[in-house]
């Protein structure tokens, strides 16, 4: 996810709020007093400019090139060194990026009966429709028989965040992901809050982390 409108636009275009003014004598205070009020009406008038430009303009950015399952070797694609994405398919040690893949039938049998891959995907796609972490919505826009890409949309500046989902060939049944900003530096540990959602979600379903995070 790309940071906090106020990160990304206030702070670089909205003044700070100006400060009270300290108590002076007669005339002075009185002037003080004036020039806080003005400094003040400039600074709303900023924000709501902002407000306004915050409904005209969405700020979604351009969907990668890279996004999709890789070739060599097949995984979802690795994150940037940017600290706004996790992906199954970093290495264990990068904590900034790694995260673990879930599996839908443990091996601790919690689910009982093991369910077909295709049972699988409607579970993770029914999940990703309901729930929606820091009410971001979310749109389902690629599918195919072992591969889910859904966009996540913030409520206020539109910055979408990519979340893909992968099926990998073989008897395991494991699904792989990666979460991602498009755009934007850090993320305030946006991106592995709602991979914890999710899984959580899931694992009410019977489904389990392969590890922790």
């Amino acid at each position: 996810m790309a940071p906090p409108a106020w990160c990304v636009v206030a702070c670089c275009c909205l003044p700070s709020p100006p400060p009270r003014p300290t108590p002076g004598p007669g005339n002075k205070d009185k002037a003080n007093n004036l020039r806080f009020r003005i400094a003040r009406r400039e600074f709303l008038l900023r924000s709501s400019e902002l407000a306004t430009l915050a409904a005209i303009f969405h700020f979604s950015g351009t969907k990668p090139s890279y996004l999709g399952v890789q070739k060599s070797p097949p995984s979802l694609a690795l994150c940037p060194a940017t600290k706004n994405c996790v992906s199954t398919s970093e290495d264990i040690t990068d904590s900034n990026h790694y995260a673990p893949p879930w599996n839908y039938n443990p091996k601790d049998g919690r689910r009982g009966k093991p369910i077909t891959k295709d049972e699988a995907m409607k579970e993770l796609i029914q999940v990703v429709t309901e729930t929606k972490p820091d009410n971001f919505t979310p749109r389902l826009v690629e599918k195919t028989d072992d591969y889910v890409r859904v966009e996540y949309e913030s409520p206020i500046f539109g910055f979408v965040d990519d979340v893909e989902f992968w099926f990998p060939p073989g008897n395991k049944s494991i699904v792989q992901y990666r979460s991602a900003s498009r755009s934007g530096f850090i993320d305030f540990n946006t991106n592995k809050k709602r991979v914890k959602a999710l899984r959580l979600a899931l694992e009410n379903k019977g489904w389990a982390s392969e590890s922790t995070i």
